[in-house]
């Protein structure tokens, strides 16, 4: 029998101010190492502290606890993950544990969709580290059908990397050197298994076709942590993002190709604010704007 979506506003609403966990994350030498490489990191640069988007292991250390409760699981035949939000307050070292809790800060009904705000915080010995927010758009039915597409090699995979950096970081007004990236099916068995994000989407075609998919798609945090990597690599140091915000406009298939631009929007002369844009073959793919650190 169908739930009706009134049904399941009562239920999710009911979610709201809910808490998840505390959970324990350990930036160990080995999670860091495989997150770098999952992302497309220089290893060279991450081997006291993790990447700012390490904050995705910290996100699906208690996301899943939320999408796996009894109340939401009935609404996740149709998941989209529409906007993600963090906020560092200084670098995480390798070897810190952190301890990580998510709450459901509210749940909004359009239609048949259920928009619910998921906020995480992270927090170790030093104090904490990471804050954020996830809006999630559930549905106790797909929404509508692509066409059926073959899933490429296991393997293809495009090319990836960024232009030649500039001598200094741009001014207001000037774009970042172009960074290029995509994924193969491979590289999103290695994601999942690095940040715990085993949404079936991105690994299995059937499931990928049965929420209403054309096939499996590549993680929306993966593609907001090449956002950030076209940044970081421009910003030296071992803490160099302060915020970041990315918006999720469309679905990004393996083996195709994409790429990151960006134009820095302000800089007090303290702490520049960068306009990203994730797109491939003209469409775009995912929006945000970075904070970099003072």
């Amino acid at each position: 029998m169908r739930t009706s979506s009134r049904a399941a506003a009562i239920g999710l609403e009911g979610l709201s101010g809910r808490s998840f966990g505390p959970f324990t994350v350990e930036a160990s030498t080995d999670r860091v190492a495989a997150f770098v490489a999952a992302t497309g990191e220089d290893p060279r640069r991450w081997s006291r502290s993790a990447p700012p988007f390490f904050a995705n292991v910290a996100l699906f250390a208690a996301a899943p606890a939320f999408l796996e409760d009894l109340t939401v699981k009935p609404f996740t035949r149709s998941l989209i993950h529409s906007e993600q939000h963090f906020a560092w307050s200084r670098s995480l070292r390798v070897g810190e544990i952190v301890a990580v809790s998510g709450t459901v800060s509210s749940v909004r009904v359009r239609g048949p969709l259920n928009l619910v705000t998921f906020d995480v915080v992270a927090t170790g010995d030093s104090g904490l580290w990471l804050s954020g927010s996830s809006i999630f758009l559930l549905a106790a039915e797909a929404a509508g059908s692509s066409d059926d597409r073959l899933e490429p090699p296991v393997g293809e995979r495009p090319p990836f990397g960024g232009d030649p950096a500039p001598a200094e970081f741009p001014g207001p007004g000037e774009p970042l050197p172009h960074y290029r990236c995509g994924a193969s099916r491979a590289d999103l068995v290695r994601y999942a298994g690095a940040c715990g994000d085993w949404n079936p989407i991105h690994w299995d075609h059937d499931s990928a076709r049965a929420a209403g998919l054309s096939g499996t798609i590549v993680h929306g945090l993966l593609m907001a942590a090449w956002m950030a990597n076209s940044v970081c690599r421009l910003v030296p140091g071992e803490d160099p993002l302060r915020e970041a915000r990315v918006r999720f406009r469309n679905p990004l298939r393996p083996a195709v190709a994409a790429v990151v631009t960006g134009e820095v929007a302000t800089d007090d002369g303290h702490s520049p604010v960068i306009d990203l844009t994730l797109e491939s073959g003209g469409d775009r793919l995912a929006t945000g704007r970075i904070r970099v650190t003072p």
